[in-house]
């Protein structure tokens, strides 16, 4: 293929060939929005001096350093999570951010404090996703003394200590999830849920709302033991396999973490979709499968773009504003997956 000229440049950003040489020569000043156009279009189409237009649109802007703290690179939802967090600080146009995200060896204190502290070293604000420890409290007090705020994502930490939670209502997410089981349903019988880690305190929350939906509204259900399922697909199939065993009048299972593969395998082997009500979080090719195929019921899902475009702002407002500026949470409204609107 040939290389992209500036008249393709131009075509691709809708600008005049003229625009684009003042973007790369700073021959007079364009509007920011028409200069950001630009770049993105260089992009896009691979020009050459892409490099270069990024230098003339960004030079005049304040440059921040954000770090990114995940869990589990191999799930899909995360590996989404990481392409809405590039896509949103490359949106920002009022700064120049450079990301850096990492994941944590494993879900251990010891793992997350090592990360969450060379992440502090290099970056200016930090956001994670991290089980409630002692610990990672205590890293968290030691980043916040040193000037750099920290930022609970998905599941809260830390609370009163870090600056803020951004995510969803995990309680009124058990409560929807149990809503719908009730509701749709073939009678009343046994129900189950299952939890990555009681110390993931947004699944101890979403178990809580959970529960105390059919405690108060649906008393007629039989809402046995929770069970721990790690977030892993493994542990969640044998798991699913042996509730179907042990519990045969079960008509409903909610997944409150990961895992949910393991679920809908085992409701695809046993053949149980659309007998019992299956109930998962985040729209993943798993989930996006099974509620095609009848076994999942509804994904109850994060918005991402939302989550991390709201992030930008709040992480570059604390640089910039201190504490001050900056909610202690930031509730999104949760995504609502049937089969009839994948």
């Amino acid at each position: 293929m040939r290389r992209p000229t500036i008249s393709d440049l131009a075509r691709a950003s809708g600008v005049s060939v003229a625009t684009v040489d003042r973007v790369l020569n700073a021959r007079h000043r364009v509007r920011e929005e028409t200069a950001r156009r630009v770049y993105d279009a260089a992009q896009s189409i691979g020009y050459h001096a892409v490099g270069l237009i990024k230098q003339r649109v960004f030079e005049d802007l304040p440059q921040y350093r954000l770090a990114f703290l995940l869990q589990k690179p191999m799930q899909p939802f995360y590996q989404s999570f990481v392409r809405e967090i590039e896509t949103a600080a490359r949106a920002v146009t009022s700064a120049r951010i450079q990301t850096q995200i990492d994941f944590p060896s494993a879900s251990t204190p010891a793992a997350i404090v090592e990360k969450l502290k060379a992440l502090g070293a290099r970056n200016q604000a930090v956001a994670l996703v991290a089980p409630d420890y002692p610990a990672v409290t205590t890293a968290i007090e030691e980043l916040k003394d040193k000037g750099i705020p920290v930022f609970s994502l998905l599941s809260d930490f830390a609370s009163g200590v870090r600056n803020a939670y951004v995510g969803v209502n995990n309680r009124k997410v058990g409560r929807t999830a149990a809503w719908t089981i009730a509701r749709t349903t073939r009678g009343p019988g046994k129900i189950a849920c299952f939890v990555g880690s009681h110390r993931f305190h947004g699944h101890e929350l979403r178990e809580i709302g959970f529960r105390s939906y059919f405690r108060e509204n649906a008393p007629e259900f039989d809402v046995v033991d929770t069970l721990i399922n790690l977030d892993t697909p493994e542990i969640t199939h044998e798991a699913t396999l042996t509730l179907l065993q042990k519990h045969p009048d079960l008509v409903g299972l909610y997944v409150c973490g990961g895992g949910m593969e393991g679920a809908i395998s085992a409701f695809r082997e046993e053949g149980v979709g659309g007998k019992i009500v299956l109930v998962v979080n985040e729209l993943t090719p798993d989930s996006k499968a099974g509620l095609a195929d009848d076994i999942v019921a509804m994904a109850i899902g994060t918005p991402l773009p939302a989550l991390c475009k709201e992030l930008m702002i709040l992480m570059t407002g604390a640089i910039e504003n201190g504490e001050t500026a900056v909610p202690g949470q930031l509730f999104l409204p949760f995504d609502i997956h049937i089969s009839e609107n994948i």
